[in-house]
């Protein structure tokens, strides 16, 4: 049978010890009766002599030698080996559960970075859906009847050449004078299919159609008579398209978006001197900042193809703050973000029904435009000069228009490249 001080170290290295059979149980015969017996008596200690000091347990052969108490082995209690709930614990354990395990390093950092993720997503939703809430609105809601719904969505760009807001130093360094009133210096339609390839169609300003209940006159009259809602009602009448949204932006607004960007690059094709938009562009490509990219799309008298070639540089400027908006540089810059959300929040608004799907659709659209995917194109054109009671205005060539918006109508993009130029 081991000692205890045995017992101990074979639970302490883990070790077993073969157990002896046991001993045969032998049949003690019964004590003869001899009378009452008296237990041997115990010596008694002395008195005065404290007890002798135990021998310190001996430590068996196989076994390494056990270090004496104070050399880094723990005070136990005499119930060895601890007992906890579920039974003995393991050395280090703290009553039967596992000790403490570090964290992982790699553990540490996804965590991390999912938390940075998180954050990213949050900062990219909010801070639009923050915009959205203050932006302005206006009734672009035509009455009477309108086209019946279509497939695909068609949004309404009006880029307005309202002064509002606008101080008389500032009308002066932008070159929008001081004409009271608004009219319109841009007129997009997009359409974003329910299959293919989204389309950028310009409508020029000076573009002669039928304005309802005013008879014949430039499309941009019609902003100007009744506001969104006859130029929306102007728009649909004369392409056969529903519009579903609405947006339109001042000059003040166009040039905060651009400088919320820092500048726009373009290339320009020819050096540009024009005295009422106030530019002096030299050939070849370079950044605008917004007062420049102002006057750059609207100036038309220094352009030999006028109204036509005006219309082309609004696309070409759109796409490029479409592309610009949506990279990386912007998305993931902070600032920039912000300052471009907000920008855009003051400088535009939309109409009464149009909602942020809608508004987020068309932005959808223009980034596939911009990325060179999609179609850029003005309506066809018969006469870009036609001598009307009015002016000169721009006639367009009704066969080839039909066939355009009625491919449109039908939500087929497919066979537009064509009117493409």
């Amino acid at each position: 049978m081991p000692s205890r001080h045995e017992a101990d170290l074979d639970w302490l290295y883990g070790r077993e010890r073969e157990r002896p059979e046991p001993e045969p149980t032998r049949v003690m015969p019964a004590p003869q009766d001899r009378g009452p017996q008296r237990a041997p008596e115990t010596p008694r200690a002395s008195l005065g002599a404290p007890p002798a000091p135990s021998a310190p347990p001996q430590t068996p052969p196989g076994y390494p030698p056990v270090p004496a108490y104070g050399e880094g082995v723990p005070r136990r209690d005499p119930g060895f080996p601890p007992q906890g709930p579920a039974g003995p614990v393991r050395p280090g354990g703290d009553g039967g559960s596992r000790p403490p395990r570090r964290r992982r390093p790699v553990r540490t950092a996804l965590r991390t970075l999912l938390v940075l993720v998180l954050l990213l997503v949050v900062w990219l939703v909010g801070v639009p859906a923050y915009a959205w809430s203050q932006v302005g609105r206006v009734d672009d809601t035509p009455s009477g009847r309108r086209p019946g719904e279509q497939p695909g969505e068609t949004f309404l760009l009006v880029g307005s050449d309202s002064r509002e807001g606008l101080s008389k130093a500032q009308q002066k360094k932008l070159g929008t004078g001081d004409v009271g009133g608004q009219r319109t210096d841009t007129i997009m339609l997009v359409y974003a299919p329910p299959t293919g390839k989204p389309v950028l169609v310009s409508l020029p300003r000076d573009s002669y159609v039928t304005i309802p209940g005013h008879g014949k006159n430039k499309i941009n009259a019609a902003f100007a008579i009744g506001g969104p809602e006859l130029l929306v009602q102007t728009v649909e009448q004369a392409t056969g398209l529903r519009v579903d949204g609405y947006a339109e932006v001042g000059f003040g607004g166009f040039v905060g978006v651009i400088d919320a960007l820092d500048g726009i690059r373009m290339c320009i094709p020819s050096a540009i001197k024009d005295r009422d938009s106030h530019l002096d562009l030299e050939k070849g490509c370079q950044t605008l900042d917004g007062t420049t990219a102002l006057g750059y799309v609207r100036m038309r008298k220094a352009d030999p193809r006028g109204d036509l070639g005006r219309v082309e540089r609004q696309r070409a400027m759109l796409s490029a703050v479409a592309a610009k908006a949506a990279s990386p540089a912007t998305q993931l810059n902070p600032v920039r973000y912000w300052q471009l959300s907000t920008a855009t929040a003051s400088a535009i608004k939309v109409g009464d029904d149009t909602t942020v799907v809608d508004t987020a659709r068309a932005g959808l659209a223009l980034r596939t435009v911009s990325a060179g995917d999609g179609f850029t194109l003005t309506v066809p054109v018969s006469d870009p000069g036609f001598a009307s009671p009015v002016g000169s205005a721009v006639l367009w060539d009704a066969s080839a228009a039909d066939d355009l918006f009625s491919q449109i109508a039908r939500g087929d993009t497919s066979k537009l490249g064509r009117f493409a130029k």
